[in-house]
This record gives C-alpha cells, sequence and structure tokens, in this order.
C-alpha cells in the first residue's frame, strides 16, 4: 500500500518514493499553452508549493518522474529552460534591507549555480541581468516562479513604519519581470492574499489572475472523483477504523474537509485535511490547527464585525478582492485565508454577486470556537465542551441545560465592548447554533414583527425571542419573549415544518433563562 504524500516534499520526492500524487498536469498543460504570466491565489497549506514544483521538474525535463501523468506523451521533454524559484518562506523580510540583502545573496547564489557573472550591483538591475544570462548560456529562456510572494507583505502588515519600504523593495523587484519580459518563457506566482489588485505587480500588464477562473478551480485541492479514485484504500482503512459503511464515511469525509470554491460550481476538498485524516483516521480540524488566525480574530473584534459570520453573505467581486492594502476588508482577508468561500454565483445587471460563507464543518466549529472563545473569555476546551452539548440540549428541550450551557459562555462579558450588549447577545447565541450546524437566520420580518432568531435543521424550525434587561428579573424577560412570539404569531411563517418556540432571557446580575415550548 502506498504512503501518503507530505504537504511539505517536492514533486519528484514524492514520484521516487512511490507515493499517491493527484495528476493535476492537464490544469498545468492547459495554463502553458494557453499564457506565459499567471498568478494563483489559494489559502495556506493548500498545495501551491507542490504545484509550483511540478511546474518546476517540468521545466526541468524530468520526464521519468510524470510517467502515467497526462502531461507525459504531450510535452517535449528535450527542450529544457533554467529555472528561478523563488520561496519567500526561505526569505529574511523583517525590514526592507533585510528583504533586499536576502533577495541578493538569493540572486548570487543563482548566478553562481548556473555559473554566470553578474556586474551590476543594485538588486533591480543585478537580478535583471541575471535573466538576461541564463537565456544567453542556456539558449533558451527563463521560467521564473515564485511561492508566497506576499509573505513579507502579510508578516509585515501591522508595522506601519516597516510595511511601505518592504512593498516598494518588491515592487521594484517584481518590475524587472515585466523588463525582461523577451527572457522569459513563463511566470507563475503564488500567494495567499490578493493585495490591492495586486498593485505591486502594477507594471505586469499581461498578468493573469486565474485565482477565480472556473478552468482552475480545480487545480489546488481534490476534486470528489480525485478523492474517490485516489484513495481507495485509505477509504477502507477508515471506514474499518471509523466503523462507517463507505457511504457513510464518503458523506462525513465531504462535509469536514469538502466545500471550498473559486467559481460557485466545482467544490474541492482541503488536501492538508484529508491527507491528515487519511493518516489518522479521525475526524479533525487538521488545517485550522496548524496556525490561528490571530491578526484575524484581532481585527474582527476591533470592527466588532461578529455578523460577518451569521448566515451566508452576498457580495460583489471588488468585496473579494479587497479594495484596500493594509486596511484591506475582514470579507476579503477571510476568503483569500481560505475561511469563507463561495457557495453560488449568480449574474445580477450583468455583474458577478457571490454568495459566501463557510466552506464545512472543519472551518466553521474551529473558526466560531474561536471567536467565541476570544470575546467570551473563555478557554477553548470550555467552549468545546459547551457546543458538543448544545444540538443535544435544544433537540430535547432541556431548558436548564441550554441555560447552563449559555451561563459558561456568557459568564465573563468583556467590559470593552464598542456594540451593545443585546447584539452581543444575539450574535454570540447565533454563532454558538452555527456552530452545531444549524441555519441560522437574524431579524426575520413577519407582517406582525420581526423574530430576532430562527433556527433551521431538516424539517425543524425553532422561533427563538432574545430578552436583555440590566437589572430586570429573568423570569419576566422570559414571559415577555414568550408572550411576543405568541400574540405576534411569529410561527405561522412556518406552519408547514415541526416549529417550536424559545425564549432566552439575559437579565440582572449576569443571570440567564431559556423556556422551551
Amino acid at each position: 500500500m502506498k504512503k501518503l504524500p507530505l504537504s511539505t516534499q517536492s514533486f519528484s520526492k514524492l514520484i521516487e518514493d512511490n507515493k499517491i500524487y493527484v495528476d493535476k498536469t492537464e490544469h498545468i498543460y492547459n495554463l502553458i499553452n494557453s499564457g506565459s504570466v499567471y498568478f494563483l491565489s489559494r489559502p495556506r497549506r493548500f498545495g501551491k508549493s507542490l504545484l509550483i514544483s511540478t511546474f518546476k521538474e517540468l521545466f526541468k525535463g524530468n520526464k521519468k518522474i510524470f510517467e502515467g501523468l497526462y502531461i507525459y506523451d504531450k510535452w517535449d521533454w528535450i527542450k529544457t529552460n533554467p529555472v528561478i524559484h523563488l520561496d519567500f518562506t526561505e526569505i529574511g523580510y523583517k525590514t526592507s534591507s533585510m528583504l533586499e540583502n536576502s533577495l541578493l545573496d538569493y540572486v548570487n547564489s543563482l548566478a553562481s549555480k548556473y555559473e554566470v557573472e553578474l556586474t551590476n550591483s543594485a538588486l533591480p538591475s543585478r537580478f535583471a541581468q541575471l535573466i538576461e544570462k541564463l537565456h544567453e548560456k542556456a539558449g533558451d529562456r527563463v521560467v521564473i516562479l515564485v511561492d508566497e510572494y506576499d509573505k513579507p507583505l502579510i508578516d509585515n502588515l501591522s508595522k506601519n513604519e516597516v510595511y511601505p519600504e518592504v512593498k516598494r523593495t518588491l515592487h521594484d523587484f517584481y518590475q524587472v519581470i515585466k523588463a525582461s519580459d523577451e527572457h522569459l518563457r513563463f511566470v507563475f506566482l503564488t500567494g495567499v492574499s490578493r493585495f490591492s489588485g495586486l498593485s505591486i505587480f502594477s507594471g505586469l500588464n499581461n498578468l493573469i489572475d486565474i485565482t477565480m477562473e472556473e478552468e482552475s478551480t480545480g487545480i489546488c485541492g481534490y476534486t470528489q472523483k480525485e478523492l474517490e479514485s485516489n484513495f481507495k484504500e485509505y477509504i477502507q482503512n477508515a471506514t474499518k477504523a471509523n466503523k462507517m459503511t463507505v457511504k457513510k464515511l464518503l458523506s462525513e469525509i465531504k462535509r469536514w474537509y469538502n466545500g471550498y470554491s473559486w467559481d460557485g460550481k466545482t467544490l474541492v476538498y482541503n488536501p492538508f485535511s484529508t491527507l491528515a485524516f487519511f493518516r489518522k483516521k479521525e475526524f479533525e480540524s487538521y488545517w485550522f490547527a496548524t496556525g490561528t488566525p490571530t491578526f484575524l480574530i484581532e481585527q474582527i473584534r476591533q470592527r466588532d464585525d461578529l455578523e460577518l459570520f451569521i448566515g451566508p453573505k452576498v457580495v460583489d467581486s471588488n468585496s473579494l478582492r479587497g479594495r484596500g492594502d493594509t486596511s484591506i476588508e475582514n470579507i476579503a482577508l477571510l476568503f483569500q485565508t481560505g475561511y469563507l468561500t463561495i457557495k453560488k454565483k449568480e449574474l445580477e445587471n450583468n455583474r458577478p454577486q457571490y454568495t459566501i460563507d463557510f466552506p464545512n464543518m472543519e472551518v466553521r466549529t474551529a473558526f466560531l470556537t474561536n471567536v467565541i472563545e476570544n470575546y467570551s473569555n473563555r478557554q477553548s476546551n470550555e467552549i468545546n465542551s459547551v457546543v458538543s452539548k448544545l444540538l443535544e440540549q435544544v433537540r430535547n428541550k432541556d431548558d436548564k441545560g441550554l441555560e447552563e450551557s449559555l451561563r459558561k459562555v456568557f459568564a465573563n462579558i468583556p467590559n470593552n465592548l464598542h456594540i451593545s450588549l443585546e447584539a452581543y447577545y444575539h450574535s454570540m447565541f447565533m454563532m454558538l447554533m452555527i456552530a452545531v450546524e444549524y441555519e441560522v437566520e437574524g431579524e426575520v420580518n413577519t407582517n406582525k414583527g420581526r423574530i430576532d432568531v430562527v433556527l433551521k435543521k431538516g424539517k425543524e424550525v425553532i422561533v427563538v425571542e432574545i430578552k436583555h434587561g440590566k437589572g430586570r428579573k429573568v423570569e419576566q424577560l422570559l414571559k415577555e419573549g414568550m408572550e411576543q412570539i405568541k400574540e405576534r404569531k411569529y410561527y405561522e411563517k412556518y406552519a408547514s415544518s415541526e416549529v417550536r418556540l424559545l425564549a432566552i432571557a439575559f437579565g440582572g446580575n449576569k443571570e440567564i433563562g431559556c423556556k422551551f415550548e
């Protein structure tokens, strides 16, 4: 049985060790034959580095390792190209001078490797000379592959004195690519973010951004077909370990790790989490656990942007690309970093509109738990314990159990909240319900008023009224909430469903009450 590949290993290493490789060379072949300068944005640990390594081995003419793959009998293996492979995870960039010196060292090391002499001293001109000399010596044009182009930008985003200089250094460096066009065969750049319409590449007027193109949405990650055809043995082993049928296991893997899309049509699995699941055979949040997005959580808290996570949102393409630079919007950051994805794409007045939401169970539960932990000043193990009980408590109409769970979350209300307490309670409750996979709607209009929250799961509908009254008794607030639901007949809107009523009250002295009917 073949071993699973590790995301950090190179393409050639995977093939030489006889490990599984999901064949993406048809995508690669089509790209190379339809353009020359590309940019692709994908979340971290989504296969970008492996894709870059595949391009590298292809242009080096390493025919042996492509045997059996789509591109094998379609590529001219005799012709090779010198390759400049720049990985910014291996470059120093804490200051602009450190970045410039690191890039100079890299250029010098390549010159030494290819045995070419450089006479220019300044970084941009020295890089340009390297490209020209490589073309001249090899007789074939140069390939440039840049991995994680944006890492120096992201890691310096909050450093106001460093960021502009780092950006300027990168801008000047990348301008060489445009000026060297006659010496270049192919250019491919990857990263997580798309800063200000890729402003640092402003001179590259022939740059093609394939991030959201339908033809490229499956270039990283696994489609359903690829999962089932490449991992049959692992699926069988996982069914035994989890005591599930193949059908049930595939459904669970899909619920946990599928759901990513950049066109609203093609769905792909997170490759890192999928491989981790097949190794461990347990459903856990593998990808999220590899790096908590602390800068995102802090930015969300600063802007009191809790409503961002309550239900799907419809946005335009500018919202996903980001209109700004250092002030890039939360929606754009969450989409580009993989915490939100496109669920549907529609045209409105001939302009695309995108419905975005969490991609899957892994991201939804882990991210919301992280946000709730941060806002409620509770430890993650406490939040996880609450979330694991909520679904059972709500379904069993367990008043006291639900009260206790909510009390654990809301006991430490932050003193520095900018949003009103009532809005805070509403938002936090809805996020808890989303975490246990209820479909949640807030402020639902009826002909007799507005429902605070509606929870849906299958045929079940729960109409929720939330009352908050500082200094008031919980019992009175609960009575008012239930009476409001009944008097205004909020339930009539869902007459064809199995409707239940729930009143929740947040009273004085941080008392919490719940009542089901």
